[in-house]
């Protein structure tokens, strides 16, 4: 699959509010031993994603994840920007994440930003 589709596959698993759904979109994009580190956390594995995931679905109520612009990538490494849109249509601040690729295609590693406090 290319890797923008896992890219996507990837934003998608953050606005599914079904579990299973999100596991099976987690397990289409991650390995199963992926972590995924922002500043508010740190998930080992796709169980403990999606545990977080609903975590932060619970807190922003039919919020979407939108990808902007394309993923850049060269080797096994890529980075992509984002951002969360409420469900009012507010979008928050653009957000970073960079992500290394298995030999699979699928990602071993998520690492988030957010932009800076001010």
């Amino acid at each position: 699959m290319p890797a923008e589709e896992i890219i996507d596959l990837y934003c998608k698993a953050w606005d599914e509010p079904d579990a299973a759904r999100r596991d099976a979109l987690l397990r289409q994009a991650l390995q199963e031993d992926a972590t995924y580190t922002d500043p508010t956390v740190h998930a080992a594995g796709i169980a403990a994603l999606s545990q977080h995931i609903e975590t932060v679905l619970a807190r922003y109520p039919g919020s979407k994840i939108e990808r902007l612009g394309a993923l850049d990538r060269h080797h096994d490494v890529g980075r992509f920007n984002w951002r969360k849109v409420l469900a009012d249509g507010t979008p928050l601040p653009e957000g970073v994440d960079f992500v290394d690729f298995a030999g699979d295609g699928r990602l071993t590693r998520v690492v988030g930003f957010f932009p800076p406090r001010k």
